[in-house]
């Protein structure tokens, strides 16, 4: 029983830093569960999703990350962006 508490403190701490840093709470509170506090470590050494360049689809106006050749919104192929910046959250 007390490993259970321990797992489940050490899920709640990466979610949460997880969901900090902009990514999923529920994939951060898994990976905090099945590998106590190195979840934790992994958790606080991710990327912040935050800083991530974005673009504009000049279809529907959606704001979509550089990296996606598809826009999630319209569905419409992305060519390079021309313009980049970055949202301040």
């Amino acid at each position: 029983m007390e490993y259970l508490v321990l797992f489940f403190f050490c899920g709640l701490s990466a979610g949460i830093i997880g969901r900090i840093k902009g990514s999923s709470f529920f994939i951060w509170f898994l990976v905090g569960f099945c590998l106590p506090l190195i979840g934790t470590v992994l958790a606080l050494l991710w990327r912040w999703e935050k800083d991530e360049p974005m673009r504009r689809c000049d279809e529907c106006g959606a704001i979509v990350p550089v990296h996606d050749q598809v826009c999630m919104s319209c569905g419409r192929d992305l060519d390079y962006p021309q313009e980049v910046f970055r949202l301040n959250r």
